[in-house]
């Protein structure tokens, strides 16, 4: 039930300035950097399954979900670039995690050693088939980038053993994950095995969450008012809008988009493309971030996006899982629009440029008034954390950026985001050459000869665009269809060059007035890209300052960052404070002329610790001249 397909990682390359170099990292530095802590912690040593009672590092019940969320990206890297030592490294932790199977095909670090009578009990949150699901991914991962079947093998033994365990059948329990993942990991161990067995599992555990009698609220005693933050107040095929932990929440909604393309299942279908909706048009920040609370990391209510709010770089991350699979199963452009959104701005905003610190939340504002609460909602990056499930989402998120690049059926190649790279289609190798996200112009060069059709997405933040095919003027404006993309179907020859040019102006974006947090305010963007103000390139904290909307607002390389960083340069006022004027105040405020330099949101926070805002007040509502200031006396 697919339209469109991601491509495997084989097929397509990086070679831009922004993603590349972000993947080249992973493999060198977050990827060590994450076993190293795995290490440290005790993570790895669980799988020796040689704690006792009084010993230090006991395991925790989500350890197994960080090292296996390594795994993966390490056997993802691999199909990115070929690397000897880390193969032989993945080989070891394999032979590791796979020694600490019990012989009924249990996997779990914790429950074989710390509370082995507790197997199966309080689901809710005991993050048993949440580890499960994470070990299940990382054993696809692994056959995909070696074609060896001892990890596969395993991980479809644990399966089938919990298949044994949960159901509809007689003496079968009826309950599923509290945190939600084995879902779409049972889908993908269909997928390469064929077994529709593990299919049928995913199912069950899908559409049986929230059917009465609830299995949380009836065997496990959860409170009725408390399944939301699970999505297990109702039935999923009833559930109209993004509930609860947010990324719980869109592993779920994954899940259902993965049944609905392998069973045809239009009410799930309708169901995520509704969810999906309520989350980006009520429910996410401007940088695309998810979960606007600490209380449950989840979502709250519709326009309820405080600045200083949540915005977990995992469920980041998830929203773009969740947005990949709707955009492959629609092929509409307004999924591939948000997965940009999300990708260029609250996505990669999670870790730093060294690939070794990482946010937790991924606040839209932080100033002296940002409270700190513990290592997870710190105001810097930090190495790891008491609950380091982002540092090692990112271990496997990196190696997959070039396939949100690209989509394919049968006979069509769509270029979705266009990151300088290449991409292998048919007997034809497509490159693109680009400075995106800086720059719109993109030349399409085509290898080979071969008939298909090229499509490339026009998105929606571009209002004007030019083509050119072989330098002969074609289009301005005139060809792109209502799905909002342009497409070619032709013998594309060897040599032959589409140049695309989006135009990419300086906007100012504003918020329904229902976002109280942003009343007054707006956001600089330009292209795919949210800008920030950071206190350290400004004369004043980001707070005090004033945009005017009038003066022209220019791109501006920034020190301090990577070469090619273009930040916007525009001028605006700072507002003074007269040491004896209090808290509150009736006097006008005093302004003075200020030059302001807005960086990438993505890149905030890199050259050392700083105040930051993305949304600021506009001087042309709240700084008018100054005779429209004393016409009031």
């Amino acid at each position: 039930m697919f339209k469109y397909n991601s491509p495997k990682l084989t097929a397509v390359r990086l070679q831009d300035g922004f993603l590349a170099p972000r993947q080249r990292t992973n493999a060198k530095v977050t990827i060590p950097a994450a076993v190293q802590q795995c290490r440290e912690t005790g993570r790895i040593d669980a799988f020796l399954l040689q704690w006792r009672p009084g010993m230090p590092r006991k395991p925790h019940i989500f350890w197994d979900s960080d090292f296996a969320k390594v795994l993966e990206g390490m056997a993802l890297q691999l199909l990115v670039t070929s690397d000897a030592s880390l193969a032989a490294a993945l080989d070891e932790y394999v032979d590791l995690v796979i020694s600490a199977q019990q012989p009924d095909g249990y996997l779990n670090t914790y429950f074989t050693q710390v509370e082995p009578e507790k197997r199966w009990q309080k689901l809710f949150c005991n993050h048993e088939l949440y580890c499960a699901g994470h070990l299940m991914e990382a054993a696809v991962a692994h056959f995909q980038a070696t074609g060896q079947r001892k990890f596969l093998d395993c991980l479809c033994r644990y399966a089938d053993y919990i298949g044994t365990v949960f159901g509809p059948g007689p003496g079968q329990k009826k309950g599923y994950p509290g945190h939600e993942e084995i879902e779409l990991a049972l889908c993908k161990l269909y997928d390469t095995t064929g077994e529709k067995r593990y299919l049928d599992l995913a199912e069950f555990f899908v559409r049986e969450r929230g059917q009465e009698p609830n299995y949380f609220h009836v065997e496990e005693g959860v409170a009725a008012d408390h399944l939301p933050a699970m999505q297990a107040h109702r039935p999923v095929a009833e559930q109209h809008t993004a509930e609860g932990h947010a990324v719980r929440a869109v592993y779920l909604y994954s899940a259902m988009a993965d049944l609905a393309a392998r069973t045809g299942d239009q009410v799930l279908l309708a169901r995520c493309e509704e969810i999906w909706s309520n989350i980006t048009e009520k429910r996410m920040y401007l940088t695309g971030g998810i979960g606007s609370t600490p209380i449950g990391e989840r979502f709250t209510l519709d326009y309820h996006l405080p600045q200083d709010g949540y915005a977990e770089s995992c469920a980041a991350m998830g929203l773009v899982f969740f947005t990949r699979r709707m955009l492959n199963l629609t092929g509409k452009r307004q999924y591939a629009d948000v997965l940009e959104q999300i990708l260029y701005n609250g996505a990669l905003s999670g870790i730093s440029l060294a690939g070794d610190r990482f946010f937790y939340v991924n606040r839209l504002e932080s100033g002296s008034d940002t409270w700190e609460r513990g290592d997870t909602f710190a105001k810097d990056r930090r190495p790891w954390f008491s609950c380091s499930c982002c540092p090692t989402s990112f271990c496997r998120f990196m190696p997959q950026l070039a396939t949100f690049c690209w989509s394919w059926a049968e006979q069509e190649l769509r270029l979705e985001i266009p990151a300088a790279g290449q991409a292998t289609f048919c007997n034809c190798q497509v490159e693109v050459q680009s400075q995106y996200p800086y720059d719109g112009t993109i030349r399409v060069i085509f290898h080979g000869q071969e008939q298909f059709t090229f499509s490339c997405r026009i998105p929606g933040w571009c209002p004007r665009f030019a083509v050119a095919l072989n330098g002969k003027y074609q289009y301005q404006n005139t060809i792109l269809q209502e799905n909002g993309y342009l497409s070619w179907n032709r013998l594309w020859q060897d040599g032959e060059v589409l140049e695309i040019t989006l135009d990419m102006p300086v906007a100012f974006v504003r918020a329904d007035w229902r976002v109280s947090a942003c009343r007054g305010a707006v956001a600089i963007r330009r292209g795919p890209l949210v800008y920030a103000v950071e206190g350290l390139d400004n004369a004043a904290d980001p707070g005090a300052l004033v945009l005017d909307l009038k003066s022209p607002w220019q791109p501006e390389p920034v020190p301090g960052l990577p070469e090619g960083t273009l930040g916007l340069r525009g001028q605006g006022w700072q507002e003074c404070l007269p040491q004896d004027r209090g808290l509150y105040f009736i006097d006008s405020p005093q302004w003075e002329p200020a030059s302001i330099l807005a960086v990438p949101y993505a890149l905030w926070q890199n050259r050392g610790d700083t105040r930051m805002s993305v949304w600021l007040r506009s001087g042309n509502e709240c700084c008018p001249d100054q005779a429209g200031r004393d016409r009031f006396i």
